[in-house]
């Protein structure tokens, strides 16, 4: 078994208990439910974009502790201060430590940057849930969903007012899963099945692989200015960026100094 499907079994007994616990009907209560979508597709196509999706992220299964010391409010708050296009929020608690709650916090500091919900999706409940907790962006994976899958939870995305991000790792992933409800196609250049690449190898292969008309995202595996400046080039608008800045004592820094060499 991997580690992704290790993650996808107990994500399963997760939204099972989630259900029980808490109906959809009260979910559509919620304050956020209304909220006008902040687009990450306007934000990457600025011409004054960063470019950059700066994660909030305190564990992985790959690296244990990232960074157990700073709040999610100091962070994002900080991020966006930095310069971040978007923010990236895990909220998978078992193998990456992040909570609802943690979003929502992040929600509430920053109400009109776009917020991508982290997560390992599988059910419509979790689509209807992100949008209760005030999210943007829906991360659907190809690595743990059939075509049909995505297109369904997609369509329920686009008829909530989200966007959808689509994860690919290879162009088997890629050729199986676009459809008309995808919005960006992001490339993981880690495997999630083993958690073992260190560079972005992947978005190089994939780079002219993705249909032009598509906004495209490089994932994970991107610590030097240099990286983003190569992918650039070859047509990424925007850089998922998580541990190289949460690894840090001040990962608002961190991003701030990385924009500016990126810049320079």
């Amino acid at each position: 078994m991997t580690i992704l499907d290790k993650i996808i079994a107990h994500k399963a007994q997760e939204v099972a208990q989630r259900k029980e616990q808490v109906s959809v009907q009260v979910l559509e209560k919620s304050g956020f439910f209304a909220k006008t979508n902040n687009s990450l597709k306007t934000s990457l196509l600025n011409p004054a974009s960063s470019g950059i999706i700066a994660e909030f992220k305190r564990k992985s299964p790959s690296k244990g502790i990232i960074n157990g010391n700073v709040t999610v409010e100091e962070v994002t708050a900080g991020y966006v201060k930095a310069g971040a296009a978007c923010l990236s929020v895990l909220t998978d608690f078992e193998f990456f430590g992040g909570t609802s709650e943690d979003f929502l916090k992040a929600r509430r500091t920053n109400p009109t940057i776009p917020m991508i919900r982290k997560d390992f999706m599988i059910d419509e409940y979790q689509i209807i849930e992100a949008k209760s907790l005030g999210a943007d962006v829906i991360l659907l994976i190809a690595a743990n969903l059939t075509p049909q899958r995505i297109k369904d939870l997609g369509k329920l995305t686009k008829e909530l007012g989200m966007e959808t991000l689509l994860e690919i790792h290879d162009e088997e992933e890629l050729n199986r899963s676009l459809n008309q409800y995808i919005d960006v196609v992001g490339v993981n250049n880690r495997n999630l099945k083993n958690f073992a690449e260190q560079n972005v190898n992947a978005s190089l292969e994939l780079a002219e692989k993705i249909p032009a008309e598509c906004i495209k995202i490089s994932e994970s595996c991107i610590s030097q200015a240099e990286t983003i400046k190569l992918l650039k080039s070859v047509g990424y608008k925007g850089f998922l960026i998580g541990e190289t800045f949460m690894k840090t004592e001040n990962p608002a820094e961190a991003l701030k100094k990385f924009i500016n060499e990126v810049r320079s």
